[in-house]
């Protein structure tokens, strides 16, 4: 059965206008390393449009590469070995990335409890509480305070989608988000 979380019509199909990476598992293993390198590439590849304006370029190249950091850490923290698939394009003023992994069945219940902590309030309110909850404790734990900071700071839009797969104790897990990016028109 497909589960979503998040805002439902987030989900983009992918045209032809999409830019795809692959991170395979191999010898050298996907790592986070690979994490930094990959958000730099691909926003240094989206904020070109916006290289007319020195301002614009850096607003765009930061919140892309945070929301896509952000994004490809979680599905290397929390994957099932197998590849992630990054795939961006942006459309009309918004970036939208999806990052597509697989989970096994304990990381499925274990993530679709915190969205549904994450996703039932104000993003701002909830990251707050979050941020206190974890200085009080002797051993903060720290999920969702990115995500909480992408919709809370940045304007993000996200939704989960966990789909089967064929194998068993194995989830398709694909994190969607969209963020505004735009040139200043001064």
């Amino acid at each position: 059965m497909t589960t979503l979380f998040g805002t439902a019509d987030l989900a983009f199909r992918m045209g032809d206008s999409v830019s795809r990476v692959r991170l395979f598992d191999g010898p050298l293993d996907v790592s986070w390393h690979h994490c930094a390198t990959t958000s730099d590439f691909i926003a240094d590849l989206f904020a070109l449009r916006f290289q007319s304006s020195r301002h614009d370029y850096r607003e765009a190249r930061h919140s892309i590469g945070y929301l896509v950091n952000e994004l490809i850490e979680n599905a290397v923290k929390f994957r099932a070995p197998g590849e992630i698939i990054v795939e961006a394009a942006i459309e009309s003023e918004n970036f939208k990335v999806k990052v597509s992994n697989v989970v096994d069945g304990e990381t499925t219940v274990e993530f679709q409890n915190l969205l549904a902590e994450i996703t039932a309030g104000e993003p701002g309110e909830l990251l707050i509480q979050r941020i206190e909850a974890n200085a009080a404790e002797s051993e903060a734990t720290s999920s969702g305070l990115g995500l909480l900071t992408l919709m809370s700071d940045y304007g993000a839009s996200l939704a989960w989608v966990f789909s089967p797969t064929d194998e068993r104790d194995l989830v398709r897990l694909e994190t969607y988000a969209s963020i505004p990016v735009h040139k200043n028109h001064n």
